[in-house]
């Protein structure tokens, strides 16, 4: 036989796309269209309904950047088309080839009713099949004019990303609004060419299968009438029947599909737009659940279901009423789908607790696993923070675009650093907007690495971010690959079904241990600044605002606990965790909000703490301690003067000189300090040239300490999320200050100060400072930052051989190798951390803490006199220019600090101190702390009263050392009875109840890194 492959698939394609695909709409009749353009921010559909509408006509220009227009549109059946299937197509101008962050629009019936959204690839509005033609119809069209931040593939800036810079030149030319006549048999014949098309191109050219299909296709050009498609593609359709009835292969692989629709709750628009995008969305879903059946969506994300609740509430029903059938599945179990490095741990579990308890009162749907498929990276805390929250399974496809190795697992165990495992899968299919192409299904199954051990795997479908969601297509070309040979099979069920076939298959999955870390994206450790050091305060001041609040409920008749507030405070900082605000990879208009939020909540919070504090009574002024560890250190009181006081973890101490343990008096000698616990030297090129650990007689410094360095920053690609290796080539050493000063000089605190202009105009200043008693040397930072496509990094050169670097995470820390033996280890050259970075050798080590910082990196290097150089660089700011030209420009206030001698235990308390800074107020206090802990390495993370409001105290604590920890726990009040629960504060059913003995104690053993709620119960 001859080979004629080329003239039978360029045939095909040309047909298929020139012929069929313009016949599947049979008839059309054009709408009359009628506009409105919405003035500012998106109005009700009550004011819209009543506007002043003017003729529009089809390839006009419409929709300023952020705009929105509606459109009133009218048309009538004809009678001909009687009994035949009849929707109205709208293409608003679509452009480009990504299906969402551009133009949609939702369609309402004019009682205000939401019937559907129209999207790039979903531009339909089903009218039905009108039994006698003639029917009226009468639509307004909410169309929003979002523009495509990235349409030159990230070129160059745009003003596009903020309405105060978008400007507004339409960005759109309306096409077409039709009503039309879908040809039910050409449109099946075309899917049916999609999905033998898709499968021969794939198949290998040795594989009989694709010639079968490809002379099959040929025969049917054949029988294709060019001059009347309508009229014979069901005989067409009849040619191409055996090659769909083939069925697959006993062997082959099953791949279970779940409708999905990855809508990111802020991005390249505002969260205002957000609530918009899952309506339409919601909207489209819930229309496709009632056309097929077997249709199955997932979705996250409590917080998008509760706008959909409050603004859409004909949505939110029918949402309820899919849920009910079991086509719409909760998942996730979140309140967004956070980032999975930068949250702290009570952070995570509060996003469970609040998604959880979502969808269990309004769906009574106990979510049970984590759906996280876009986040950059996740921490090593998540399998016990996800069983915890009663999870079984976890799920993300992010680390499928590792830049240097491949991960070698898609079904796995993943093991946290307490030992948890969870059972988790990374779909082959490497997307989480699959379509079902044959490239797609070709891929999965060359990409899977458990052949031999598992034969599933899981792809989520549908169009995300506005592209609308699922889609009759993909559903049909499902449909199609359900038995298909030469294909997967493809099965659209519950992702709790997938996950219990594959662990049942695959009980003994390999394991992973570990973080997950994304070989990408590193550079959204350190990426808008503000917004990053918003979140870290926010979350330590709601600790401060429940520890207190709780102390009040407890020792103040009267005061009520802000159960209210307090939900409502969280959720906002919840939301604001959400994988693209956080790491710092939106718009300008996102960034700009979340640093409004973020004020407003330290605003909302400082009240309610003060409040709290005040209830306790009027007295003496006091100092409160919401760190679980006692303190004895060096403040400065609201006139500004320094003392010294010591006060127990978590509780409070009077405001006075302790007339026993006063430390040794700090003193100031030209530009060195000296407590006697560490002596401070700084050169005159304001960098610290020598840093004397007094208590161990040793120099901590193998270099210039604090040296700041300011490195080019243009990454390949992803100017916001990326920093490339290739950014420690090119850089300028910052050592011209423009003064260095003493400027405080008490026998309880000595300062120096650094000033230094740079760049294109930036200025800095640096406050070193050491206080008596403590051998922390703090580095107060008044950043004033205009530079671009560059980052700022300070490096602390340490004169120690540490094997690895443990950096803090949520709930512990993670120790990660400082050599590169291997391209993994290679790979990470920039990672991320919490509150401390610790460096260290037997006997000695050195910890570098920050109160805002994440984004660092661990260098070793061997001096010519054979010891080694430890060195740790933090990443202070950025300042890429795409998505955000702006990104990281102005006034940056920060504090990083370098602890000499350091222990993990050492620096896990000072971490506490910076982080939470201590309070001076007039009030009574209270006679003891809630909870006070005995027993090393046990830390009290979280004091608050039970969510159910029964009056309870809740306690979560974890080891935080690395090691088993025994302790005993009292509590600052009658103490009836203890219980371990889940991070719902719901009984664990595999502990007993915690003991409590007459003198209210309650004994804890914790292994590395366990985390335990305790749910403790008040006596008389």
């Amino acid at each position: 036989m001859h080979d004629e492959r080329r003239r039978i698939e360029e045939r095909v394609e040309r047909v298929h796309n020139q012929r069929v695909k313009p016949a599947v709409y049979a008839a059309t009749v054009p709408l009359e269209v009628e506009a409105w353009q919405a003035p500012g921010e998106p109005v009700s559909f009550e004011e819209a309904a009543a506007a002043a509408y003017e003729p529009f006509a089809m390839d006009t220009p419409w929709g300023p950047p952020w705009g929105t227009t509606w459109f009133r549109m009218r048309g009538r059946v004809p009678a001909e088309w009687a009994g035949r299937r009849v929707e109205a197509v709208i293409d608003l101008g679509f452009v480009g080839d990504w299906p969402g962050n551009q133009a949609e629009a939702l369609v309402h019936r004019t009682d205000g009713t939401p019937l559907k959204a129209v999207n790039p690839l979903n531009q339909y509005v089903p009218i039905g099949n009108p039994a006698t033609g003639g029917e009226s119809v009468d639509y307004l069209v909410e169309a929003a004019s979002n523009p495509d931040i990235l349409a030159g593939d990230f070129a160059a800036p745009t003003p596009l990303g903020d309405v105060l810079t978008a400007g507004d030149r339409p960005l759109y030319t309306f096409r077409r609004a039709d009503l039309a006549v879908l040809d039910e048999q050409v449109w099946h014949l075309d899917l049916d060419l999609q999905v033998l098309r898709g499968l021969m191109v794939h198949l290998a050219e040795h594989e009989p299968r694709r010639h079968e299909i490809m002379h099959a296709l040929d025969r049917a050009m054949d029988t294709l009438d060019l001059d009347d498609v309508s009229g014979s593609a069901a005989a067409v359709r009849e040619v191409l029947a055996p090659v769909l009835a083939r069925p697959a292969h006993a062997s082959a692989h099953t791949i279970s599909g779940v409708g999905h629709a990855h809508i990111d709750s802020a991005w390249l628009w505002p969260i205002r737009e957000t609530k918009r995008k899952t309506s339409r969305t919601f909207s489209n879903v819930t229309a496709l659940a009632d056309e097929y059946e077997d249709f199955v969506f997932a979705c996250s994300q409590a917080q998008q279901y509760e706008w959909v609740r409050d603004n859409y509430p004909h949505v939110w029903a029918r949402i309820q009423e899919s849920v009910k059938k079991g086509q719409w599945v909760p998942v996730g179990g979140m309140w967004v789908e956070s980032d999975g490095n930068l949250p702290g741990g009570e952070a995570i579990a509060r996003q469970f607790v609040h998604g959880k308890r979502f969808f269990l009162e309004h769906f009574g749907v106990e979510t049970r696993g984590v759906w996280l498929p876009d986040s950059f990276g996740y921490n090593a805390a998540y399998p016990q923070l996800a069983k915890l929250a009663g999870n079984d399974w976890f799920l993300t496809q992010k680390i499928s675009w590792n830049q240097t190795n491949k991960f070698p697992h898609h079904t796995f165990w993943w093991e946290g650093i307490d030992g948890t495992r969870i059972f988790t899968h990374f779909p082959p299919v490497d997307t989480y907007n699959a379509r079902f192409s044959g490239e797609e299904m070709d891929r999965a199954v060359r990409n899977y690495s458990e052949k031999g051990g598992g034969t599933r795997s899981l792809a989520p479908f549908g169009w995300g971010d506005g592209g609308g969601g699922p889609t009759r297509e993909i559903m049909e070309r499902a449909r199609r690959l359900a038995d298909l040979e030469g294909s997967p099979k493809v099965v659209v069920e519950h992702p709790d079904v997938f996950f219990a076939k594959a662990r049942e298959e695959y009980p003994d999955a390999p394991v992973w241990v570990g973080e997950l870390y994304l070989e990408l994206h590193r550079a959204t450790y350190t990426t808008q600044a503000r917004t990053k050091q918003g979140n870290r305060r926010s979350e330590h001041r709601l600790r401060e605002a429940e520890l207190w609040a709780t102390t009040a409920a407890l020792h103040a008749p009267g005061y009520a606990y802000p159960y209210d507030r307090l939900d409502r405070l969280w959720k906002t900082v919840l939301l604001h965790q959400f994988h693209d605000i956080l790491p710092g990879s939106s718009i300008a208009w996102v960034h700009r909000e979340a640093e409004a939020e973020y004020a407003r909540v330290a605003g909302e919070l400082e009240a309610l703490t003060a409040e709290a504090v005040a209830a306790l009574g009027a007295g003496a002024t006091r100092v409160f301690n919401t760190s679980p560890y006692d303190r004895a250190e060096v403040l400065r009181t609201s006139a500004g003067a320094p003392a010294y006081v010591e006060v127990p973890a978590n509780g409070t101490a009077p405001l006075a000189a302790p007339t026993v343990g006063s430390p040794q008096p700090v003193t100031v000698t030209g530009l060195t300090l000296d407590n006697g616990l560490v002596r401070v030297e700084l050169a005159a090129d304001g960098t610290l040239s020598s840093v004397r650990d007094l208590r161990a007689d040793r120099e901590v410094l193998a270099g210039p300490g604090n040296l700041l360095r300011l490195h080019t920053d243009l990454p390949n690609y992803w100017d916001a999320w990326d920093i490339d290796k290739h950014y420690k080539n090119r850089f300028t050493d910052l050592l011209d200050p423009d003064s260095v000063t003493v400027v405080e000089d008490d026998p309880l605190l000595g300062a120096l100060r650094v000033t230094r202009s740079f760049g294109k105009g930036s200025t800095l200043t640096q406050t070193i400072t050491l206080r008596a008693g403590s051998p922390r040397v703090d580095i107060e930072t008044d950043l004033d930052w205009h530079e671009a496509e560059k980052i700022l990094k300070a490096a602390f050169p340490v004169d120690v051989r540490a094997p690895h670097s443990s950096a803090e995470i949520q709930f512990g820390h993670v120790q990660r190798p400082t050599h590169t033996n291997t391209s993994w280890e290679a790979a990470r050259f920039e990672v991320s951390g919490h509150r401390w970075v610790h460096v260290g050798e037997p006997g000695y080590g050195v910890a570098v803490l920050n109160d805002s910082t994440y984004g660092h990196d661990v260098s070793r290097t061997v001096r010519e006199d054979g010891g080694t150089t430890t060195t740790v660089a933090l990443s202070l700011v950025r300042a890429p220019r795409i998505p955000d030209p702006e990104a990281d420009q102005g006034r940056h206030r920060f504090t990083y600090s370098l602890l000499p001698g350091a222990t993990i235990a050492d620096a896990v308390a000072e971490g506490y101190a910076l982080n939470l800074p201590l309070r001076v107020a007039e009030s009574a206090g209270a006679a003891e702390p809630v909870v006070s802990v005995d027993g090393d390495g046990v830390t009290v993370e979280a004091v608050k009263l039970a969510d159910d409001r029964s009056g309870d105290v809740v306690v979560r604590l974890y080891e935080s050392r690395g090691g088993r920890a025994r302790g005993v726990l009292r509590a600052g009040f009658p103490l009836a009875g203890a219980e371990v629960t889940d991070l719902l504060e719901r009984p664990l059913e595999e502990e007993e109840a915690a003991a409590v003995p007459g003198d209210g104690t309650v004994e804890v053993t914790l292994r590395p890194f366990q985390i335990l709620t305790l749910r403790l119960r008040r006596g008389a």
